[in-house]
């Protein structure tokens, strides 16, 4: 099995180069920057140079390839540009007859358009990914658990012992590791009863932000309390890695979250059910943090 990759020097994609390793696939990576070479090689994968504005590069690179694994490059500088960029691989998978798409959502669908650029050209993509009569599966993760590894929450939790994060305690998350993801992802290519299929997944706990913070404090051994971050502080973090308007769009999302009766779902109950299809030994918050303990504590 050769499997092409999108995304992979990122913590969302990255771990597909080793749960497709496992099965002894054979991983090429695509990468827009020759610095990302050394990274991708030693986790077992051939990195080729590609940016998925290119359309004859996409036919080129999928020459071959018995599936793709896909995201939507993050932080582009007009969103809507995305759709292109799917359309690029989507075309040139069809033209080279490309077995499979698996495609990482980075979030989970909304059921029409909403006004986020961000969210609503995932809903051009998925229209002509499901019209482009290749087989595929669509993995819509919750919120990842290496968002805590993010400036706007690292700092915190190192410094000061607060898990900060601009959702209010009271908001259950179904929060979930990147790592679980990639391995959907690689399941969801094996499959081979999978053709036309879209799972929403999460991790198996819905915390609040309070309970949050104990599994996390129970991975970590120490006493960290839940921060509901104010969006706006958010937002400032995070405006040199997106931009002016990237950040104001995303701490506006979380304002309206510190203000609704009714939280948007982040958690599926019924994930015993994608488990039977994809079968993913699950990573909990606790574990998680255990793993990563180094990452926010020294020593």
């Amino acid at each position: 099995m050769k499997i092409l990759v999108f995304g992979a020097t990122g913590s969302q994609q990255f771990s597909i180069i080793g749960e497709a390793k496992k099965k002894d696939a054979e991983v090429i990576a695509a990468t827009s920057s020759e610095n990302s070479f050394e990274k991708l090689a030693q986790a077992g994968a051939t990195p080729i140079l590609a940016n998925m504005n290119d359309a004859d590069k996409m036919l080129e690179i999928t020459k071959g390839v018995d599936a793709i694994a896909f995201m939507i490059p993050v932080s582009l500088p007009n969103p809507f540009d995305g759709l292109q960029y799917a359309k690029n691989v989507i075309d040139a998978a069809k033209a080279n007859e490309v077995n499979k798409i698996v495609w990482n959502t980075s979030g989970w669908l909304e059921s029409q358009k909403i006004g986020s650029p961000v969210d609503d050209v995932k809903l051009d993509v998925y229209e002509y990914l499901k019209n482009s009569g290749m087989d595929y599966v669509i993995i819509q993760p919750t919120i990842y658990m290496e968002n805590m590894m993010g400036p706007f929450c690292a700092p915190f939790i190192t410094n000061e012992k607060k898990l900060a994060y601009p959702t209010p305690e009271a908001m259950p998350i179904g929060w979930i590791a990147s790592r679980d993801v990639s391995a959907f992802v690689v399941e969801a290519i094996y499959n081979v009863a999978l053709k036309s299929d879209a799972f929403k997944i999460s991790g198996l706990d819905n915390l609040r932000g309070n309970d949050l913070a104990e599994q996390f404090s129970q991975g970590v051994k120490e006493e960290i309390a839940y921060y509901p971050q104010k969006p706006q502080e958010f937002g400032d973090i995070l405006k040199p890695m997106v931009g002016e308007a990237g950040a104001s769009s995303v701490a506006a999302y979380y304002e309206s979250l510190q203000n609704a009766t009714e939280y948007p779902p982040k958690f599926n109950a019924q994930m015993n059910e994608v488990l039977e299809k994809l079968p993913v030994q699950m990573t909990s918050l606790a574990e998680w943090a255990r793993e990563n303990r180094e990452y926010f504590f020294k020593g």
